[in-house]
């Protein structure tokens, strides 16, 4: 007994030694501003990522940074104001802002300022006082998830690919599908209807199971007969556009970037939910002509589109004019109660741009059709010239011709794919600022006037992950609810011989159903 009591006393010991030295050396305090002086450091502080002077959801997770300042402790004042201010104390540069604390404040303090006061002790043991960094609380949140494929930077092949979902006010990310279910294959061009989850279409290419199409709807999910490329719901959710791409990977010898892809031809067709039946009809799919990228207008009267002319006649080689291809942006009105299609018409041409028009994607309330510019072809990610700009729909449906303008939230890297966020204040698109290698996720606010601000990087819970993160984060979608299909079912769906068929009329572009090619990496982009 006497020795059972000895051992509860050392354990006893133990523990409030342990809880001593946590606080003397893993719990430091802050200056005191009553017997500690602050130097001003009359700067701002070097942070990464940066996130300074921008606009910030309420429901964003806690925006952790790393502090790039020599110093023995750091301390980090977090005010609005209203509320508590959080204060973070560490030994470490790395700053991790406890969450809970973190919302309160900014729910409590929507449409205000957020400071930041940075304070490191130098190797003398005074502390220098940066200044204050700012940023403003929107009065919007942003939808509470980000879907996007997450893939290593390739050249000719390709391992790992994998459809992610972010939880946006945490760090909490799950798979929605890898390829491992389906023995390495391909997977991209995820698609929502309106913002939500229910509705889902996911492209598939695999050299054991063939190419398809899976679609999920209300947690059931069935395999469609056909690939789909880049694709777009109907906001009835009755029907998807979608494009058919014969594309080619090339080389360049000498380049920053020197992967490129071409369509060697493609169109637009669409497929209706409720019958199982793909259609196209003559002007989504002209022989002198290259359609892909298709989005709707919110009202689903009108399917924008990207259309280049055709100008080669061989489609087992890249031509050699292939760098004078640009795209124009045109529109084309739809009654889905009749499935009647209207005449073509152009809103934007590569003649008076100079440039390869992109990417169009309308936010929800109508008001901007946001697109992408680069200086030749079809694929924005590879051209380090790629842009992002804006209409007001709005406002040229008053004065008549469409102007746009070169947003300011460009780098002189790559900015591709792009989504709005259902309330249409919220701008994700992708990004490969920093070292034009590796492409980001990047998340910006659009203010009522049509204003896009300073955009940050995806907040991650340790504030050095992307230092050494090897993957790229491709085609951000924003939605407002988590994919409940389980990786598993949609797993065993691709795997499955039963696949509905699609009768689609044959054209160069279209790949045999369950066909995979002799070179399915040629297919494979970011």
């Amino acid at each position: 007994m006497k020795k059972k009591y000895r051992y509860l006393l050392v354990l006893l010991v133990a523990l409030s030694l342990g809880t001593l030295i946590h606080r003397v050396y893993d719990d430091p305090r802050g200056p005191s501003s009553a017997t500690e002086e602050l130097d001003p450091a009359s700067r701002p502080p070097r942070i990464r990522p940066d996130y300074s002077g921008t606009v910030v959801p309420a429901n964003i997770a806690p925006l952790n940074f790393f502090i790039s300042e020599e110093g023995s402790q750091y301390c980090v004042r977090i005010h609005s104001q209203e509320g508590p201010e959080i204060e973070v104390n560490s030994y470490s540069a790395r700053i991790a802002i406890p969450q809970r604390r973190w919302r309160r404040l900014l729910k409590a303090n929507l449409g205000k300022q957020l400071n930041f006061d940075i304070l490191v002790k130098d190797k003398t043991g005074r502390w220098n006082r940066f200044e204050t960094v700012t940023n403003t609380i929107a009065a919007e949140e942003i939808d509470g998830y980000l879907v996007y494929r997450r893939i290593h930077p390739g050249h000719n092949a390709w391992n790992r690919i994998g459809i992610y979902q972010r939880d946006l006010r945490s760090f909490d990310e799950s798979l929605v599908l890898d390829n491992r279910y389906f023995s390495n294959g391909c997977l991209n061009c995820h698609a929502f209807c309106n913002n939500k989850t229910d509705k889902m279409l996911i492209g598939i290419r695999s050299a054991k199971y063939g190419s398809s199409a899976i679609l999920a709807q209300d947690g059931k999910a069935m395999k469609i007969g056909t690939k789909f490329g880049y694709t777009a719901w109907h906001p009835s959710g009755r029907l998807a556009a979608y494009s058919v791409n014969q594309v080619n990977q090339l080389f360049h010898s000498a380049a920053s970037e020197v992967r490129d892809v071409i369509d060697l031809n493609s169109l637009l067709a669409y497929y209706l939910v409720d019958t199982g039946t793909a259609k196209t009809v003559p002007s989504l799919s002209k022989k002198d002509r290259l359609e892909t990228y298709p989005t709707w207008s919110p009202d689903g009267r009108y399917l924008y589109f990207c259309s280049a002319p055709l100008s080669w006649s061989r489609y087992d080689m890249i031509p050699p004019q292939y760098q004078e291809i640009k795209y124009d942006l045109v529109r084309i009105s739809y009654d889905v109660d009749t499935d009647r299609w209207g005449e073509l018409e152009t809103v934007l041409s590569a003649t008076d741009t100079g440039l390869s028009i992109l990417l169009p994607r309308i936010s929800p309330d109508g008001r901007r059709l946001v697109f992408c510019m680069c200086d030749y072809g079809c694929f924005p990610v590879y051209r380090a010239t790629s842009d992002l700009y804006m209409i007001d729909l709005e406002a040229a449906d008053q004065s008549g011709p469409s102007k746009y303008r070169r947003l300011d939230i460009n780098s002189d890297q790559s900015e591709s794919w792009h989504s709005f966020s259902a309330n249409s204040r919220w701008l994700a698109f992708s990004s490969k600022r920093g070292n034009g290698t590796f492409t980001r996720s990047y998340l910006a606010y659009v203010d009522r006037e049509g204003k896009v601000h300073k955009p940050f990087v995806v907040p991650q819970k340790d504030p050095t992950y992307y230092d050494s993160c090897l993957w790229t984060y491709s085609v951000p979608e924003l939605v407002t609810e988590r994919v409940k299909i389980t990786k598993e079912k949609l797993g065993r769906v691709v795997r499955s011989s039963q696949e509905t068929p699609v009768d689609f009329p044959v054209t160069r572009a279209t790949p045999k159903a369950g066909s995979t090619g002799e070179k399915p990496w040629f297919t494979e982009r970011e």
